[in-house]
């Protein structure tokens, strides 16, 4: 069957800077069956100021006490090594994507790869020069909503819809006029997936807040999604029957592993699991038809009752709540047509148990 869920590994920075290890992710997110495995793409000086200081969870989670730039330029991919990964999805049948981070990376993830969209992260939500950038490149966007409100989702919806626009005035009272304008409501129907996300890793679940997905289709009328930072795959495999058309999920090949996004990734065995589970969940859902299916046609002549008699009734008695009761199985008259049959004459006799009829 074909799958409405798309599922997106998140490899992130978990290779640690190893190509030899980037490449052992992709064979675990081939052999799991996922549509895509993600990495990230950026120049550490072009991300963050050198003494900006790391993020608790990156503390706790890597043990050490340093900057952001010294912790992500060891975890930079340059161009080369890009091109090696590609080539290798390729080779094992997988689709590579990338998250870019600045608009150098941007451009040469789109002029050297053609990826089929942009995944943008949460911490560029409100980067609107940079949406602006995407939207004016004509190119689709998986969008995390991560630590936002829902005001900040329809201001970077605004800067999305001007710039597929192409309109030229660029101002905020024009962002809103493009969000609101039917051009650029179908706009961004045709090109943005929202994901509901919380930015912390892990998350705890009272932090989850999952209905937010569903608050986020219900207001904007766009596909929708979850990026979940979840310990385990219960969260992910819930978001599916809520109506998620993107999971995307953090793994690595050991949790104890060295780097910010180990603790909160699965493992392999973990990662082929939630799959598993998603597709189950996914054909489960099925249509919006509610009918019998071609498997309980066969249980419904035994399941189901008829109107018997529960003592002999002789031809020419009256139908009475004495005499008739319901069981099974179904070919006679139905229950519900109990009421017609009280106080009518019996046609005929009946013995114990016979089905009846008027």
């Amino acid at each position: 069957m074909s799958h409405s869920v798309f599922i997106i590994a998140e490899a992130g920075v978990n290779h640690n800077g190893s190509i030899d290890l980037a490449k052992k992710l992709i064979d675990v997110a081939v052999d799991s069956g996922v549509d895509a495995v993600k990495f990230q793409t950026f120049k550490a000086n072009k991300l963050v100021v050198k003494d900006a200081s790391m993020a608790e969870y990156q503390k706790e989670n890597t043990g050490k006490v340093e900057s952001q730039f010294e912790m992500l330029k060891r975890l930079e991919l340059n161009y080369s090594e890009h091109q090696e990964l590609f080539d290798y999805c390729n080779s094992r049948g997988i689709r590579f994507l990338s998250t870019p981070f600045d608009v150098d990376s941007l451009h040469m993830l789109i002029r050297e790869f053609s990826l089929p969209f942009i995944k943008v992260s949460s911490g560029d939500l409100t980067n609107s020069p940079f949406l602006l950038e995407i939207a004016r490149l004509g190119q689709k966007v998986i969008i995390s909503t991560g630590m936002a409100t829902i005001e900040e989702v329809r201001e970077a919806l605004g800067v999305l819809a001007f710039g597929y626009l192409k309109k030229e005035v660029v101002n905020i009272h024009n962002f809103k006029k493009a969000f609101s304008c039917n051009e650029g409501r179908a706009k961004l129907k045709e090109n943005v997936t929202l994901l509901h996300c919380t930015t912390q890793y892990p998350t705890e679940m009272c932090d989850v807040n999952l209905n937010a997905m569903k608050t986020l289709r219900e207001e904007f009328d766009l596909r929708t999604g979850y990026s979940d930072h979840t310990m385990g795959i219960h969260v992910a495999i819930g978001a599916v029957s809520l109506g998620a058309s993107v999971i995307e999920k953090h793994f690595t090949l050991d949790r104890e592993m060295p780097g910010p996004d180990h603790r909160a990734s699965l493992e392999p065995i973990e990662l082929k699991e939630m799959v598993s589970n998603i597709r189950d969940i996914e054909e489960s859902l099925g249509s919006f038809v509610k009918k019998a299916t071609q498997a309980e046609l066969k249980n419904k002549v035994v399941a189901r009752k008829s109107i018997v008699a529960s003592r002999e009734i002789k031809k020419g008695d009256f139908f009475s709540k004495d005499n008739l009761t319901f069981k099974r199985p179904e070919g006679g008259m139905k229950p519900i047509e109990f009421w017609s049959c009280l106080g009518e004459k019996a046609n005929r006799s009946f013995k114990e148990n016979d089905m009846v009829e008027l």
